[in-house]
């Protein structure tokens, strides 16, 4: 994982939980995009912004999300995306959205793609550990002219590769000469 330098961090996404097995497992602070609807409770919000949190409004093009993510990314920062915009709530991966692969582009900065698996586990299993297992992929550098679009499905059949074949789903079958 780079030790420095601007670099998006980009997992699938389970439950609300997965933002902590992920920073566990960086040797950087990581700042993550949330909904926006988790920080109209104070106490969540406090933690939340505390821990490098800012808010996301999902539906809608969020302008300020955007800039201020571009920002974390100008000041050579770690930034964690969740492609799908949203929880997969365990049907496997969903149609990614292509705001991860615009701000890499336009930072220019890699992407690393990490898989969390078992962290719908934390409280199925309680008072029982779960295991969560984290896997970070060498990182994707964006190519010269390569699209949003373009760029946004080699990180997801990337990250469908490397989880088990139940979490893979819209991303199961690579495309026939598809190279990521």
């Amino acid at each position: 994982f780079p030790r420095e330098g601007a670099v998006i961090v980009a997992a699938n996404h389970v439950t609300n939980f997965d933002v902590f097995p992920m920073q566990f497992a960086l040797p950087r602070v990581i700042f993550f995009m949330g909904k926006a609807e988790l920080f109209k409770n104070p106490v969540v919000d406090l933690l939340a912004r505390n821990l490098g949190g800012f808010p996301v409004n999902r539906g809608e093009k969020d302008q300020w999300a955007m800039d201020h993510a571009l920002k974390v990314l100008r000041h050579g920062q770690t930034l964690g995306m969740f492609p799908e915009g949203t929880r997969s709530h365990g049907g496997g991966l969903k149609v990614a959205k292509t705001g991860t692969a615009k701000l890499s582009l336009e930072a220019g900065c890699p992407i690393v793609p990490m898989t969390v698996v078992g962290s719908d586990q934390f409280f199925r299993r309680f008072p029982h550990r779960a295991e969560v297992r984290i896997q970070i992929l060498p990182p994707i550098l964006p190519k010269p002219d390569e699209s949003p679009l373009a760029l946004t499905d080699r990180l997801m059949f990337t990250l469908a590769r490397a989880l088990p074949e139940e979490m893979r789903g819209v991303y199961t079958e690579t495309p026939h000469g598809f190279e990521t």
